[in-house]
């Protein structure tokens, strides 16, 4: 029975390990092709010239093997004396540096990359924190909290989730519009401080913390901030870390709202500008590559950062009443 057991968990951990690699394959894809070389050519190899629109596609950046291949050449022609050869293969080894980045350097350097990051970072660290201060204090009275109407304010809340974002569009623009906030940040930071599913999740998780603690604080003295402060948010940062990985993901990732409330280039997020560049450069698939890898980590340093309070959060959420 034991080695029986053994060999499942050997086979699941295989399909699992399959698995994971076959979901990894299109992120490594979009890393690979951001350094592969573009323009490289070597008459003496009698390399191709291009290997970003190779097909099929390199599945590793080629530019690495090429350079120690002739870091291996220049020491060979400085042990043998020959300084032209070994100039010529430096030179070589210098291109192949500066073109395998080169889609880095010029997403910052010719476009206003920079701003499009700057942006969308200090707007999902904003709205990340807003969201976890008003949903858990949402999330804290819908749970210890006696009051008439209370699981009919709840259900109310949760309702709201089955309408579809498209429909609440048209209404938030003019909202927007009328309150004079278009073209700004605050178009995006404000609509998005109310998440029903944030409220949905503090509060499933906050039924699993023991009422015996709260009533214990409160024969101490303590109010009912400090209660919430010091005794309710250090237990529910579990759920806290779930849901801020959350909100930081739909708030980096968003496309649409940005796109219809901002106008000015400086003032776009990551995913409208990376838009741009992709209808100002069609065909150059390393610049498009690059910042996709760009936009992609900020959300891998998130999760892994994260990814313990992460698993945790979403396996004791569900609790019942």
């Amino acid at each position: 029975m034991k080695k029986r057991f053994t060999l499942n968990k050997l086979i699941v951990y295989v399909l699992l390990s399959v698995a994971a690699v076959i979901s990894l394959l299109p992120l490594y894809w979009v890393f690979s092709t951001s350094l592969q070389l573009k323009s490289y050519q070597d008459e003496e190899l009698d390399r191709p010239t291009s290997y970003v629109n190779a097909n099929p596609p390199k599945m590793y950046p080629v530019g690495i093997p090429e350079y120690f291949e002739h870091w291996g050449k220049a020491r060979e022609a400085k042990k043998a004396g020959d300084a032209e050869k070994e100039a010529y293969h430096r030179d070589i080894m210098s291109h192949i540096i500066s073109d395998t980045f080169s889609g880095f350097t010029n997403l910052f350097s010719k476009n206003q990359m920079g701003w499009w990051f700057f942006n969308s970072l200090y707007i999902g660290i904003v709205v990340t924190i807003g969201i976890l201060l008003l949903d858990s204090m949402a999330g804290y009275v819908l749970a210890k909290k006696r009051f008439p109407g209370r699981n009919l304010i709840f259900w109310l809340i949760i309702s709201t989730m089955m309408i579809p974002s498209q429909v609440t569009l048209v209404p938030m623009f003019i909202m927007v519009r009328d309150l004079g906030l278009m073209d700004t940040h605050w178009a995006l930071i404000l609509p998005d401080l109310s998440m029903v599913f944030g409220v949905f999740l503090m509060r499933q998780f906050m039924l699993s913390i023991p009422d015996e603690l709260i009533e214990a604080a409160k024969i101490d003295g303590a109010s009912e901030w400090r209660t919430y402060w010091k005794i309710v948010l250090p237990l529910a940062r579990p759920g806290l870390a779930a849901l801020g990985i959350f909100t930081f993901m739909n708030v980096w990732n968003s496309f649409l709202w940005p796109i219809i409330v901002l106008n000015s280039a400086k003032l776009y997020t990551l995913p409208v500008g990376l838009k741009t560049l992709q209808d100002a450069n069609l065909a150059d698939f390393k610049l498009l590559m690059s910042g996709a890898a760009i936009a992609a980590i900020p959300m891998i340093i998130v999760f892994l950062i994260f990814q313990r309070h992460f698993v945790k959060g979403l396996t004791l959420g569900g609790v019942k009443e």
